[in-house]
């Protein structure tokens, strides 16, 4: 029997796209807010779009927070955040005022703060980038170290503990992909990043 891959809905993302890229390699793989289901999934996803105070908002009231500390940090199941999926798991977010996140990784999420003599430049961040790495990571593997990738956003991370495995330039520097032991995360959209994303939701689903 194949494992079970679960993708929460947690309301801020249209998900079909994440599904669709997952369901492209016959994975037995459910969208769900089902706590039960969450539970008993072998690798979770937490996707998402939108603002860090309403993404944490709607886990909240879904009652999900335990769940995943249980099913992430507990049991120690691979997990993968995408965009506002991987914001949500550091300590703080800054949007619309400071807001406290699952806490998993020690970071803030912080919006892009461009000078004047970058003007030509454009927040949300939107359109392909490429990612430098900065260590080893099992989801790049056989992917060309600065590939691009397809963002849109407009807060990053500012981490504070060494999990940054890839960085992109819009303006400043920042973090695009962390690893902290089982916990993945990617500021980008690799259900959107063509043959280089599915690559990266490939190896994960390997792992």
């Amino acid at each position: 029997m194949s494992e079970l891959i679960a993708i929460i809905d947690y309301n801020m993302c249209n998900l079909r796209s994440v599904e669709k890229s997952f369901r492209k390699f016959n994975c037995q793989i459910i969208t769900t807010n089902d706590i039960k289901i969450i539970s008993k999934a072998d690798k979770i996803i937490l996707p998402g779009v939108g603002s860090f105070k309403d993404g944490m908002k709607e886990l909240r009231k879904l009652h999900l927070i335990d769940t995943l500390n249980e099913s992430v940090i507990r049991d120690k199941k691979p997990f993968l955040g995408i965009c506002l999926g991987m914001q949500l798991i550091a300590k703080r977010g800054q949007e619309n005022g400071e807001t406290n996140g699952i806490g998993w990784i020690d970071a803030d999420v912080v919006r892009f703060n461009l000078n004047d003599n970058q003007k030509n430049l454009k927040v949300p961040h939107v359109g392909w980038n490429s990612v430098k790495y900065k260590k080893n990571c099992l989801l790049y593997n056989d992917i060309p170290d600065n590939s691009d990738f397809y963002f849109v956003h407009s807060y990053h991370y500012k981490v504070h503990e060494d999990i940054t495995t890839g960085e992109t330039k819009h303006g400043e520097v920042f973090t695009s992909s962390i690893q902290k032991n089982n916990i993945f995360g990617f500021q980008f959209h690799p259900e959107k990043s063509q043959a280089m994303g599915l690559k990266i939701i490939s190896n994960f689903l390997n792992l």
